[in-house]
């Protein structure tokens, strides 16, 4: 068996391009421009690049773009007052700032003073917690990028079984609750679960979220699951090259797999995507109007 490659470039792009055609038809009909604030405390190079990817795809939708950059020495009280003035301003519907923060910075308090209406990344407890319950609530991207892609290959996933590898507060346990919304028979698995191979060989969905290089092997598969990697490993080879790759063995899991996703090209992609859309919803909640369908 070959496993379809799930093209999560060609995904993104059609999404963005739904959420450019509903920014045009908030401007037309509701004068409402959404806008996205990011905030980068520091000079990390991946983040640099994520934000920069996001605010070019955010300006690239038609939405206001509000970039914040700020010294890695900022004060904690510092930045809580910047998030408290967009929480404010009416121009901003969606608010991200970028993990990881400096030592200085408790990431937990500046996440809780985010507005949870403008909370796009989804990380605000009250979202957790209504996600939890089963109501409305702003997810995280990623997860909400996984569940995209598992419905490109099955559109619905009703009774599937789905086996979520890693419980992180910002992929794993946020993607099992999204994924029971779907009905999905849903297990977590982590690194104390007993015989990982055995339970995701049960996985007819199977989402790979460990920040393991390759971890996931051929005989954890069960032929022709749908497999969905999340992980984004930098490893070195034997002549000093480096190379990204995911939490999957990609090479000898789409020998038994049914589908696939690559790194990179896969769930990245996916997550910037799902972070415009979730600003297009902030926007609407925030306006009273009806809840777009992207």
């Amino acid at each position: 068996m070959t496993a379809r490659i799930i093209d999560g470039k060609t995904i993104a792009a059609d999404l963005r391009g739904k959420v450019a055609d509903t920014v045009q038809r908030l401007a037309r009909d509701h004068g409402l421009v959404p806008g996205l604030a990011v905030v980068l405390v520091g000079s990390n190079p991946a983040s640099e690049s994520y934000v920069g990817s996001k605010m070019k795809m955010t300006a690239g939708s038609g939405m206001r773009s509000f970039d914040h950059r700020l010294p890695e020495a900022t004060p904690e009280a510092d930045l809580l007052a910047l998030v408290a003035r967009l929480n404010a301003d009416p121009a901003v519907h969606g608010i991200l700032v970028q993990l990881p923060l400096p030592a200085q910075i408790d990431a937990q308090k500046v996440i809780a003073a985010i507005d949870p209406g403008k909370d796009v990344d989804g990380f605000h407890p009250v979202n957790a917690g209504r996600l939890s319950a089963g109501l409305p609530a702003l997810a995280p991207c990623t997860p909400v990028g996984c569940v995209h892609l598992a419905r490109t290959v099955h559109p619905s996933l009703q009774g599937l079984e789905a086996v979520v590898i890693g419980r992180s507060n910002i992929v794993g346990k946020p993607l099992a609750q999204l994924l029971l919304a779907e009905n999905a028979t849903v297990t977590i698995a982590h690194s104390r679960t007993r015989d990982l191979p055995a339970v995701c060989r049960r996985a007819e969905l199977l989402f790979a979220a460990v920040g393991r290089a390759e971890m996931v092997r051929r005989d954890w598969i069960k032929p022709g699951a749908t497999v969905v990697d999340v992980g984004i490993n930098r490893v070195t080879d034997a002549g000093g090259k480096s190379r990204i790759v995911g939490d999957v063995a990609f090479a000898e899991a789409s020998e038994i797999a049914g589908a696939i996703t690559p790194v990179p090209g896969g769930v990245g992609p996916m997550t910037i995507a799902c972070l415009l859309a979730n600003t297009v919803r902030a926007a609407c909640a925030i306006a009273g109007l009806p809840e777009p369908k992207l």
